[in-house]
């Protein structure tokens, strides 16, 4: 396994990370994959309040086999549930029962997709609580989860004096949230950045249409299109851990093979330029030729124009399920304070202006609220409304 040294601890942390929600069920099956992972050399485990039972599972398994000490532990509390100052403490306490410790080593706020809910945090004293927190050893490290605007990510980056981020970004997102721009950014100021979704729920692992498979295939027939993306990422610099949500041996073995070679530069300038052919490829069933650039932002209206554009091509490109979800998370459709979504646009025309595709943007997005938003998409974010306060 390769390490990278976090900047602002110390730590030595693996390149490669296990990202907990889509732990198995069975607890034997995820204990074996866990076991196996530490021993592998991982030391970096990512789970979270609203990851159903991950938190009691992860903890568990780290108690049963006495490798609490051997791993860095990050957890996210939701935010939205807070409040008031003592419903920190409470998520917190909670949070640690669950995973029988006494500390959290990475601790983020999650899903904070802009700087109005960071605000409304630090009204109800989260600064003080952090403080407090950090200053006993309950928390070694503060930082967030981001889905979002880029220029949301940008300014939350300014707004404290975080000691790390996590970010959703692989070749196909490369300009989606805070992109490749982000990345670079906080990169450029000591950030260590944590990488989410990198192969977009296993869709660049197996669901790629069968032209831009084939690009990878000419190339090197022998790579998997995990190991593509996930080689992609290393590549860079920048990146300290990448998380995977590995569910059975099979993904764990073949991911710690590839982070064996994990390198900036890994890749050769053949191996570099077909990440190209295979975007075009996979775009080509996309429905608006929107580039992620960020022009169009902020809309005064609060609609999240790329996210929407970039779930509608996600759902085109991807299918139902992945464009779901990246729509929901884009666009903060689970709270109903949230009005980024594409039936709030009011075809004002500011963001047409700014476009450099020349995107007939109020158009479109009565698309994606046409299609995106069907009537049982419309029913489920009732009911994830009704369970995220």
């Amino acid at each position: 396994m390769k390490y990278i040294t976090d900047p602002k601890s110390g730590k030595e942390l693996s390149v490669l990370g296990f990202g907990c929600m889509r732990l198995p069920q069975d607890r034997d099956k995820a204990e074996k994959l866990v076991v196996r992972a530490v021993q592998a050399g991982i030391n970096y485990f990512d789970t979270a309040y609203l990851y159903g039972n991950s938190e009691v599972t992860l903890g568990t398994i780290l108690e049963k086999n006495t490798l609490r000490e051997k791993i860095n532990i990050a957890t996210k509390i939701p935010h939205r549930r807070c409040k008031k100052y003592d419903d920190f403490d409470l998520l917190f306490n909670e949070q640690c029962t669950r995973l029988k410790t006494d500390y959290i080593d990475y601790y983020l706020i999650h899903n904070i997709g802009d700087l109005k809910s960071w605000e409304r945090l630090c009204e109800i004293g989260i600064e003080k609580w952090i403080s407090d927190k950090k200053s006993k050893g309950k928390i070694s490290q503060i930082g967030f989860s981001f889905h979002g605007p880029q220029n949301e990510f940008m300014r939350l980056l300014e707004a404290y004096d975080w000691d790390f981020c996590q970010i959703q970004y692989n070749y196909l997102d490369e300009h989606f949230q805070a992109g490749r721009a982000g990345l670079e950014k906080a990169y450029s100021i000591g950030l260590p950045v944590i990488i989410m979704e990198p192969l977009l729920g296993g869709k660049l692992a197996t669901g790629l249409p069968k032209k831009a498979a084939k690009h990878f295939k000419d190339v090197n027939p022998e790579r998997s299109y995990a190991e593509w993306a996930l080689m992609w990422l290393w590549n860079q610099p920048g990146i300290t851990v990448v998380l995977s949500g590995m569910n059975n041996a099979e993904q764990l073995e073949e991911n710690l093979i590839t982070a064996a070679t994990a390198n900036p530069g890994m890749l050769t300038k053949e191996e570099n330029a077909v990440f190209l052919p295979v975007m075009e490829a996979i775009r080509e069933s996309y429905k608006v030729p929107c580039t992620g650039c960020n022009y169009c932002m902020p809309c005064p209206h609060g609609v999240n124009i790329p996210g929407c554009f970039a779930a509608y091509n996600t759902k085109s490109a991807m299918g139902l399920i992945p464009g779901m979800t990246q729509y929901v998370t884009s666009t903060g459709a689970n709270h109903p304070q949230k009005r980024a979504r594409a039936k709030y646009c009011v075809s004002c025309g500011a963001c047409v202006r700014k476009c450099p595709q020349q995107i007939d943007i109020p158009k479109m997005l009565a698309e994606v609220d046409k299609k995106v938003e069907t009537p049982l998409v419309r029913l489920g974010i009732r009911l994830i409304q009704k369970i995220t306060p």
